[in-house]
């Protein structure tokens, strides 16, 4: 290209705004700028649209995970509410766990009339009235099978009964003699067969003979004493295991005896408690049968000495001031 055209050449570029690279001819420098216009312009728009692809996909992300943390927010205070629920009243009875231990020696007889210690947690009110027996809705057989698998080691050496044909007619009488003064109960077969039945083999083998009533409790909405377990520790059991023999309008309150259990179904071993008071408790302990108004006089005594505390929060409550200690327990 001649000076001439070249000087074309670059008069039409700067003509339509486009200096030429200086050391660049004006072809090559028309070119370069359109590069730089063009081609910087075409690079600038693909990243800004990368990065305005990046920011929205970074706030999504954001929201789902925002999203996602609420989800998880919500269905842990769902399942904390459902649970607290639920373990208000299975851990109250919970026996303290499965294991053995050796018989404790016969505690020294308290005195009725000893005033609590300063530390002791009383029962503000005991209620005087007696609640009605439970009674099924749809009665038994005359005859049940009971089941009582082995599970784990005895806290004193004992044989489950055989389990074959319990009659579910008819009560039996028992009274545990405690240093207080006896306890009587009658047990009821129409309402708890197999729970009768163990309670009785095991009353008959001396299981329960000299053994101390591991807790108390005294606050309002529950105030039992929980015995039947030989080593005193309330982790004690027979070696073998109960069925549940509950129904949903079970309703517990003074004067009611009923299978305490480790929260699993049929848990429940040798431990009992008795309502002295209310007895505010889902229906998920064996009721099986009631205690004699004279017996009720007992546990009054027993609970107005109080409790340690030792055994709260949870499950609650604590040992008695003065240990309890069965004595005897004699089927009639």
């Amino acid at each position: 290209m001649g000076f001439v055209g070249h000087l074309g050449a670059k008069t039409a570029a700067v003509r339509r705004g486009i200096r030429p690279r200086r050391g660049l001819s004006g072809a090559a420098a028309i070119l370069a700028r359109a590069e730089v216009t063009t081609g910087a312009v075409t690079v600038a728009t693909n990243q800004m649209r990368r990065e305005a692809a990046k920011r929205k996909l970074v706030r999504q992300r954001e929201r789902q995970a925002a999203q996602a943390r609420r989800r998880r927010q919500l269905t842990v205070i769902g399942s904390v509410a459902a649970v607290v629920v639920v373990l208000v009243g299975v851990v109250l009875f919970a026996t303290l766990g499965q294991g053995s231990g050796a018989a404790p020696a016969a505690a020294p007889t308290p005195t009725p009339e000893a005033a609590p210690t300063a530390a002791a947690e009383t029962p503000a009110a005991i209620p005087t009235a007696a609640a009605p027996l439970p009674k099924r809705p749809t009665a038994l057989p005359a005859t049940v099978n009971c089941s009582f698998p082995a599970d784990g080691q005895a806290a004193r050496p004992v044989k489950p009964p055989a389990g074959g044909n319990v009659s579910t007619q008819g009560t039996v009488g028992v009274t545990l003699q405690t240093g207080d003064g006896p306890i009587g109960l009658t047990l009821d077969k129409a309402l708890a067969p197999c729970t009768v039945d163990s309670f009785v083999s095991l009353a008959q083998q001396g299981y329960f003979d000299s053994t101390t009533c591991h807790r108390i409790t005294t606050a309002p909405g529950l105030q039992v004493l929980q015995c039947g377990d030989p080593s005193g520790t309330g982790s004690g059991g027979p070696g073998y295991t109960i069925p549940d023999e509950v129904f949903p309008e079970l309703k517990y309150g003074r004067g009611i005896l009923a299978m305490a259990n480790t929260g699993r179904p049929n848990s429940g071993g040798s431990q009992f408690f008795m309502i002295y008071g209310d007895g505010e408790l889902p229906p998920q302990y064996t009721a099986f049968g009631s205690i004699t108004p004279d017996g009720l006089q007992v546990l009054d005594t027993i609970a107005k000495r109080g409790s340690d505390g030792s055994l709260e929060p949870s499950p609650g409550g604590g040992k008695p001031v003065q240990p309890v200690t069965i004595e005897k327990a004699t089927v009639a």
